[in-house]
């Protein structure tokens, strides 16, 4: 018989918004790099072309998956330091945009873990690097 399903502490629910908070400051981070690049670039031109130049530029950067999902500068910092103190046996949050659900760490490789989803029997684990997901200790929550 499986235990009663316990709510998402307010905590985690917090970091589940934050989650696409932190996106979107990526992304502002990453507009204001290429508008940066471009006045450096040309300097002789002004700031309101340069910043639609750099927007239209990072909308096309957008469009390829790999560099979207390896510009990670604040949300990848956030996640180091959250999972800092995280080693094999913890329990977690792997929070993603919308929810949340509860791992298991089984093993810690620098930047590197590998996670289980606790209920799910006979899984394997998910090999993951700790700049792309946020994992939260559950003594935090």
């Amino acid at each position: 018989m499986r235990s009663p399903l316990r709510p998402v502490p307010a905590t985690v629910e917090r970091w589940i918004a934050a989650v696409r908070v932190l996106r979107w400051l990526d992304a502002l981070t990453a507009w204001l790099a290429v508008w940066s690049i471009a006045a450096l670039v040309v300097p002789s031109a002004s700031a309101g072309p340069l910043a639609a130049l750099a927007a239209v530029v990072l909308g096309l950067a957008a469009l390829s998956r790999p560099l979207r999902a390896r510009w990670r500068p604040l949300r990848g910092a956030v996640a180091l330091a959250k999972s800092a103190r995280l080693g094999p046996g913890d329990q977690a949050w792997y929070v993603r945009p919308g929810h949340a659900e509860r791992v298991l760490v089984t093993a810690r490789h620098r930047i590197r873990v590998v996670i289980v989803r606790l209920g799910d029997e006979g899984s394997e684990g998910l090999s993951v690097r700790r700049t792309r997901v946020l994992l939260l200790p559950t003594d935090s929550a």
